[in-house]
């Protein structure tokens, strides 16, 4: 589970973000929603899943770049 903490949290791989708790859950939402739809026989349009996959993305990407000075500095704990 080390790439799971990777993934959602911050440079120092300590801090949990939630930024990257949002965007990882958004992701598993709509996989979930796909499948439940394909499960009770409904057809699921491709070009909107992956419509909503890219607004997930780019969303949360700028959220992310938008944060990104507020990270918490590895140089500095190491200082420390």
């Amino acid at each position: 589970m080390n790439w799971f903490n990777h993934l959602v949290t911050g440079k120092d791989n300590q801090t949990h973000d939630i930024g990257r708790w949002s965007w990882m859950l958004s992701f598993i939402a709509l996989i979930i929603i796909a499948i439940w739809q394909v499960a009770n026989a409904n057809a699921v349009s491709l070009r909107e899943l992956a419509e909503s996959l890219g607004l997930v993305s780019g969303a949360h990407s700028a959220s992310l770049w938008a944060k990104k000075d507020t990270e918490p500095n590895t140089s500095t704990q190491e200082a420390q």
